[in-house]
């Protein structure tokens, strides 16, 4: 008991963060005392909205899990707008492609909302990997499931209208298949919009469709009234 009190007082990791962390494919079906080695020298971030975690070219020293907020990765264009590449919440990991190369990040982080984000350095992490064949198929699984989102995200900008694309991006912030749920979304709606692939008018235009699955806006949360009847639509079982 004084050991996990110990651990988690000095990486910041609380009761509740485990059932997140089991979530991410590189500790999922880990057991505890197993996934405290693993994040020994982790620590727990609270980063105020705007702040950077990692700046395009820096060494990729550490990867990151997000625990709770928003978390967006960018690159700034030569006209000095920034593109945002990818955006993150609670359950999700990233980075951890340019920490296994050992390079530099390919991109910028910062937080899009107030986060509360898992740090795990690289090193300590490299470490066990050479040891754990488990965990360096884990690693491989985790980049893979990023390379599918990829593909996936893809072909949903090609092949499914906006409306279609904004409820799958809400179904998957539900984390389950049935009853209601209540969703944070960022206060810029338009880093939503623009990782869906979409105009800020059309993310609005297409969430007021889906009022009639059950889905309201509620100023910066979304409530679904019955997580079943979304899943139905973005399975294609119904219309909106």
């Amino acid at each position: 008991m004084e050991g996990r009190e110990l651990f988690e007082r000095r990486t910041g990791i609380r009761e509740g963060d485990y059932a997140t962390l089991a979530r991410v494919p590189l500790f999922t079906g880990l057991a505890r005392p197993a996934l405290q080695a693993l994040l020994a020298e982790s620590a727990v971030q609270l980063v105020p909205r705007g702040s950077i975690l990692f700046m395009h070219g820096e060494p990729a020293e550490r990867f990151f899990v997000v625990f709770d907020g928003w978390v967006k990765l960018f690159r700034d264009t030569i006209d000095g707008h920034e593109s945002v590449i990818a955006v993150f919440s609670r359950g999700e990991s990233f980075a951890e492609a340019a920490v296994f190369e050992e390079g530099v990040y390919p991109v910028s982080a910062a937080a899009a909302e107030e986060a509360r984000v898992l740090s795990i350095p690289a090193r300590h992490f490299m470490i066990q990997l050479r040891t754990d064949s488990d965990l360096a198929l884990r690693m491989m699984a985790s980049m893979s499931m990023h390379l599918r989102g990829l593909v996936r995200h893809i072909e949903q900008l090609t092949a499914r209208s906006s409306t279609e694309r904004l409820a799958g991006f809400l179904h998957m912030l539900c984390g389950r298949n049935e009853g209601s749920a209540t969703i944070r979304l960022p206060l810029d709606k338009a880093l939503i919009a623009a990782r869906l692939g979409m105009q800020p008018e059309t993310f609005s235009r297409s969430l007021a469709r889906l009022k009639k699955l059950g889905v309201e806006n509620r100023g910066e949360e979304i409530h679904v009234s019955e997580v079943a009847v979304l899943q139905d639509f973005c399975e294609g079982n119904s219309r909106v």
